[in-house]
C-alpha cells in the first residue's frame, strides 16, 4: 500500500483538471511544494483552518473521483502487467521489449 502523500500525489496528477483553481493551488503548494498550512494561509490571507479544511475536502473529492473512475487503479494494473510481461519475455526479443518500454513511457 502506498503512503498517503504518494497516493494523493498520484490522484492529484490524474484528477487535477477536475478541481477548482484554488483547490489546485492549495494541493500543489501543500503536496508538491511542501508548504506548511501556515505558509499557504499567509500567502492567501486566510486562516490556517480554512486551508486545512479545503485540503481535506479536496483529498476526499480525489478519493471519490478515483472510486468512480478508477484511473489510478487502472494505471497500477497496467504497470504491473507490463512488468510481468517483461519478466516473462526476458531477453527473448529486443524488439518486443522496446515496444513494451514505449508503452510504459506513454503515460
Amino acid at each position: 500500500m502506498l503512503d498517503k502523500t504518494t497516493r494523493i500525489n498520484y490522484l492529484f496528477d490524474f484528477y487535477q483538471s477536475l478541481l477548482t483553481p484554488k483547490q489546485k493551488n492549495y494541493m500543489a503548494l501543500y503536496y508538491l511544494d511542501d508548504f506548511s498550512l501556515g505558509e499557504i494561509a499567509e500567502q492567501y490571507n486566510v486562516s490556517r483552518q480554512a486551508v486545512y479544511d479545503n485540503i481535506k475536502r479536496t483529498e476526499a473529492m480525489l478519493e471519490e473521483y478515483e472510486e468512480k473512475l478508477g484511473l489510478f487503479a487502472k494505471f497500477q494494473e497496467r504497470d504491473q502487467l507490463l512488468s510481468r510481461l517483461k519478466e516473462l519475455l526476458g531477453n527473448s526479443s529486443d524488439k518486443v521489449l522496446e515496444i513494451i518500454d514505449r508503452l510504459e513511457n506513454m503515460e
